[in-house]
Parts: C-alpha cells; sequence; structure tokens
C-alpha cells in the first residue's frame, strides 16, 4: 500500500499543491497554521472520504473559492489506483476511482486503510461515548462493507423513529403500527451490529496489551470494556419496556448508539487513574493495535498518519515508536513537527529513506 503523489486543489489553505512521496517516511515541517496538518487531513479524505478535522466538506473550501479536489497516485497490491475526491458548494461530494464516479462514498471506505494517531486523540478517554463509538465503528467499516451499510441503516431508521415520536407529540396522533417496524429493524439492526463490536473487542485485546507494554516498558494490564444491552437475552424486551419513555422524552432510548466503551486500566477506569503518560501510552497502543488489525485483515501495511506525534511524547516513548519503525513494523509514514532540527535529528538517525518538505502558509518545498 503506497500513496505515490497528492495533489490538493483549493483545499483549506492550499490553493495549488503537488507532492510526490518517499515510500518508506515523509516529514513535512512548519509552524502550527502552515498548512502540514492540512495535507493529512487531505490524505484521510482518499481513505475515508471525510475530513479527520471538519465535519462539513464546505469548510475545507479555500476562502473565496466555490469547490476543492484531491488527488492521489496509489499502488495497492501492485496495481495502480487513482482516487479523486471532488466537492463543490451546494453539490454532493464525488468520489471517482480510475475516473470512474462512485454511486456511494461508501463503496470506497476499506479499500485504503489507514490509522491517524493525532493530538486530541486523548480525547477518546476523556470525552464522551459518541466518540468512542465513532472511532469504533471507523475501524470495523474499513475492515467490513456490510458493516458499514447495516450501521448507515441503523442510523437512516434511528432518525426516523426519532422524527416519529416528535410527530406523535406536536400532533397527539399516534401510529404504534409504523413505531413497531421501526422497533423490529433497530432491534434486529442493533444485535447484528453489537455481535461484531463485541468480536473486535476479542481480537484486539491481546494485541492492545502487548503495544502498550512495549510504548510503556508497563506490565499493568490494560482493556477495553464493550459496554451494551443489545447482547443480553431480553434486549428485544428490554427496549419495547421503555416505549413510555420514548414517547415521553421524543427520543429513542435504547439501542447501539447508547453503547460505550470503557477504557480500564487494572480494574479502574482509565480516565479517572490513568497518569498522563498512562493515558498517552494506552492511545498509542490502542492505534498500533488498529494498524495490526488491519494489516492482518487486508495483507498489507495501512497508511500510518503521525500528527505533531513527537510534541506529545516524552524521549522513551519517542525511542520505542522509532524502534518499532526500525524494525520495518510499519509501512509509509507520514507526519508532522513544528521543530525541523527534532525531526531531522530523531529521522535522521534512522536506517530508513526520509523526505523532509517545508510547508509555510500552504506552499511546499521538498
Amino acid at each position: 500500500m503506497l500513496l505515490e503523489s497528492l495533489d490538493l486543489i483549493q483545499f483549506k489553505n492550499h490553493l495549488k499543491t503537488s507532492l510526490v512521496f518517499s515510500p518508506q517516511i515523509n516529514c513535512l515541517l512548519g509552524l502550527n497554521g502552515s498548512g502540514k496538518t492540512n495535507i493529512l487531513d487531505g490524505i484521510h479524505y482518499l481513505s475515508l472520504t471525510k475530513s479527520a478535522v471538519q465535519s462539513s466538506d464546505s469548510l475545507n473550501i479555500s476562502h473565496g473559492m466555490d469547490f476543492f479536489t484531491i488527488k492521489g497516485k496509489f499502488q495497492i497490491e501492485g496495481k495502480p489506483l487513482e482516487v479523486r475526491c471532488s466537492f463543490e458548494a451546494g453539490k454532493k461530494k464525488q468520489i471517482f476511482q480510475n475516473g470512474k464516479a462512485l454511486d456511494k462514498t461508501s463503496e470506497h471506505v476499506g479499500l485504503i486503510p489507514l490509522v491517524l494517531i493525532a493530538p486530541d486523540d486523548t480525547e477518546l478517554i476523556r470525552g464522551g461515548s459518541e466518540g468512542r463509538r465513532k472511532f469504533f465503528d471507523g475501524l470495523i467499516s474499513q475492515l467490513d462493507r456490510s458493516y458499514l451499510d447495516q450501521l448507515i441503516r441503523y442510523h437512516h431508521y434511528l432518525k426516523q423513529r426519532n422524527a416519529l415520536l416528535k410527530q406523535f407529540a406536536e400532533t397527539g396522533r399516534r401510529d404504534l403500527t409504523l413505531l413497531g417496524s421501526y422497533d423490529q429493524e433497530l432491534i434486529r439492526l442493533s444485535l447484528l451490529l453489537a455481535r461484531r463490536r463485541a468480536d473486535l473487542m476479542q481480537v484486539m485485546g491481546p494485541v492492545l496489551q502487548e503495544y502498550y507494554e512495549e510504548i510503556s516498558l508497563g506490565r499493568e494490564k490494560v482493556e477495553v470494556i464493550y459496554e451494551t444491552e443489545a447482547l443480553k437475552a431480553d434486549f428485544e424486551a428490554y427496549y419495547l419496556s421503555l416505549r413510555q419513555k420514548d414517547l415521553a422524552t421524543k427520543n429513542s432510548n435504547a439501542g447501539i448508539h447508547k453503547d460505550d466503551f470503557e477504557f480500564r486500566i487494572g480494574t479502574h477506569p482509565l480516565r479517572k487513574i490513568g497518569s498522563q503518560g498512562q493515558q498517552k501510552s494506552f492511545i498509542i497502543a490502542l492505534k498500533l493495535a488498529q494498524f495490526q488489525i488491519f494489516e492482518q485483515a487486508k495483507g498489507e501495511k495501512p497508511l500510518l498518519l503521525l500528527d505533531d506525534i513527537f510534541d506529545k511524547l516524552d524521549d522513551d516513548r519517542i525511542a520505542k515508536l522509532m524502534e518499532l519503525v526500525s524494525k520495518g513494523t510499519f509501512g509509509q509514514i507520514f507526519l508532522t513537527d513544528a521543530r525541523p532540527e527534532r525531526s531531522r535529528g530523531i529521522l535522521g538517525a534512522l536506517d530508513v529513506e526520509v523526505f523532509f518538505f517545508e510547508v509555510e502558509k500552504g506552499e511546499v518545498k521538498k
């Protein structure tokens, strides 16, 4: 899996940027706000058809412009693939593979596996359950197209059901037959999706522990506990028992959109007792476990994006991460750093090819 070149046109602060990459390490250097992370985000678009930073595509268009285009040339299993993502304000986003437009962007997800380690990843620990669900849903969706399709259907029916509950409250009339049809579909999909989430936890557990010990030099047991009602024997009865509450709150109070994933160290929640170092080690181990799971499932190493990784780690953890790099654990790497001398020192000591790119106000030179 290689990204050979990238073109950004009117994407954020890059009016026109063209880059040719090393198959090993590509380091983007520049001050904060120069456009380094925007390049990583362009790569993220080509993999997952969306930004890792902005929820709205329109916010990624260069100021004063009305569209953006991102194009990447890849080698996948030795075969060339050109991917283009285009978005024009007021129109539907389009994804092209070798010039052919896809009917749905979801058809593309999973073709180019990618792992991103970013500065705000510790929010997975400290933040709400929605962020954790999105992370694990995104992970499984890159592995399993049917899971993504089922997840999209689930959220469609959930949106319809919640709209119906609000309509009941506004009109005073209730169509319980229609509500029941949504209930049965949401119950069915909850069971399918919850089983797949639980399967992932079984695979991820030992890999997470192995990487945590390697990165942190710690021996504490770490794990992810999947919390769901959907896999309990009485889930359907539980779901239906909340109907009166649903009608009162005008919201669906059961289903896999209420699930959570608790990160633990020992037998305690990581967010409560984990030190800053333990939390950072956990997140990196989680993302490296994601990398290994992708590699085993796809037979190729995914792209690895490291955004300001040196800024967030102490010297010991950087050394352990670079040890993994030098072993050939990873494939093609893209990283950013605001301190050129630091990156040149750390990466220059490795026996690998490194391309350095200087980024300033959306302009890039190798």
